[in-house]
This record gives structure tokens, C-alpha cells and sequence, in this order.
């Protein structure tokens, strides 16, 4: 999945055009995020999802990526990450529906990922939305010149587990910008004060995966979509952020 041993910082132009990606990113997963109602196709949001990238001037980043069919991923309830959309699947009131989508503006990676409630849905599917969203800020923090990279799997991992919940392991956040994935892989777990230093320039995209039950997942015979072992649900949100001079730039806002 990555394309890189080795760590490509990016120049303030460079993060000047993943900011641009990132804008259009955020604003497609709003207009996604109003969209996903009970008796909507997940199929319909990938052309509502490619009609906004029309409309904006940038170019999907995950059509045809290693052969994914869509350009933009929808996972609901206990699909963990890279559910394809169908015409078939209609989203239902209740669900918990996370939806993954990146852009390429100036051959520049921008990729974010939110998870919705639809209509009426459980205080644990609620508590569940709320605490990875959470732990994505607090992994965030840890984002500054001279951290670690272990300090951001361990903020995450550390809020997670202490509300009950399990971390991902089979799937990390990553380095990003001329690729879609360049290292290092950013896994959602680890320790405090190890890892590679960060230093300004480089580009991450941190994603928690977060299931109600436990953390292993396995992959459904299409080949892509993930889901919890347990049945349990899961809930998914990631930032592309920047480190730059003057500390950690969330681009994908």
C-alpha cells in the first residue's frame, strides 16, 4: 500500500495545493453527510461524490486505486473501511454510515474520512461516533515539531480503550501528498516517546477505526470491504494534517 522507504517532506507550495484538496474534500463530505438518509442508495452518493469533484475541477483519489470501482468508499455499521457503493444497499434509519473520499488537485493527495448517524440511532452507536472522533483530535494534538510518531497511536489508543472500545490494527493512517498512501504507516496504537521524530513538512493523514467490540476485522469476498469479526459496529474518522513552522494544519476543513 505505500509507495515510499523513505519520508518525503513537502514544500509550502505543495501544502499550499493539499489545502485546496483538502477544502474540496471537507465540503464534499458535508454535502455527503446531508445526503446519507434512510432509502438513499450508497451508489447515489458516489455520483453525488463525483459530481461535486466535476464541479470543483479536481480528480478522484480512489477510483480505480488498485482496482477500487468507486470513488468514494461507504461502510455501514459493522463495515470497518472500503465498503463499495451499490445501487442496491439503501441506507436505513439507525445506521451508523462512514464515509471515506479523497481528491487530487495539482497531482497533490488530500483524504478524510467521517462517520454519520442516520435518523434515530443507539446512545452506543452514539458514544461510539463521539469517542473516535475524539480520539482523532487528541492524536492530533500530538502533531509538533520534535513528537514522536508513537505519541499520536498512543493518544488514540489510550482514549479509545479507556471508554470501553478497541482500536483497528489490521489498518493505519498514513503519509500523504504525491502519493495516496506514502510512509510512515501511522498506526493507531502504540507508545509514548518512540517512533520517528516529526519535523515540519511532513503530511499525515490519521485515521482511528474504532469497533464497539474487538478490534480484529476481516475482508467480505469482494475483496475490499472490512468488517468486524465480532459483528460488532464501527465507527471511522480521519484529517489530512500538515506540520508546518508554525505547528499542525488541518488541511481537510
Amino acid at each position: 500500500m505505500f509507495s515510499t522507504k523513505t519520508i518525503e517532506l513537502k514544500s509550502a507550495k505543495e501544502i499550499g495545493l493539499m489545502r485546496e484538496g483538502g477544502a474540496i474534500v471537507a465540503a464534499t463530505l458535508r454535502v455527503l453527510s446531508e445526503a446519507a438518509r434512510a432509502g438513499v442508495s450508497t451508489g447515489e452518493l458516489d455520483r453525488i461524490s463525483r459530481e461535486e469533484l466535476k464541479k470543483r475541477g479536481a480528480k478522484p483519489a480512489f477510483l480505480g486505486y488498485h482496482g477500487f470501482p468507486a470513488a468514494l468508499c461507504v461502510s455501514i455499521n459493522n463495515e470497518v473501511v472500503h465498503g463499495i457503493p451499490s445501487e442496491k444497499r439503501k441506507i436505513k434509519d439507525g445506521d451508523l454510515v462512514s464515509l471515506d473520499f479523497g481528491c487530487v488537485v495539482g497531482a497533490l493527495y488530500a483524504d478524510a474520512a467521517v462517520t454519520v448517524g442516520v435518523g434515530k440511532i443507539s446512545p452506543a452507536a452514539q458514544k461510539l461516533m463521539d469517542v473516535t472522533r475524539e480520539s482523532l483530535a487528541r492524536g492530533i494534538e500530538q502533531i509538533k515539531d520534535g513528537g514522536r510518531l508513537g505519541d499520536i497511536g498512543h493518544a488514540v489508543q489510550t482514549y479509545v480503550e479507556k471508554n470501553g472500545f478497541s482500536v483497528v490494527r489490521d489498518f493505519v493512517g498514513h503519509g500523504i501528498g504525491r502519493a495516496l498512501h506514502e510512509d510512515p504507516p501511522v498506526a493507531n496504537f502504540g507508545k509514548a516517546g518512540t517512533g520517528m521524530r516529526l519535523s515540519p513538512g511532513i503530511v499525515l493523514a490519521i485515521e482511528p477505526m474504532v469497533n464497539a467490540g474487538g478490534c480484529d476485522v476481516e475482508t467480505l469476498e469482494d475483496g475490499w470491504t472490512a468488517v468486524t469479526k465480532d459483528g460488532s459496529l464501527s465507527a471511522h474518522f480521519e484529517h489530512t494534517i500538515a506540520l508546518t513552522e508554525k505547528g499542525a494544519e488541518i488541511l481537510t476543513i
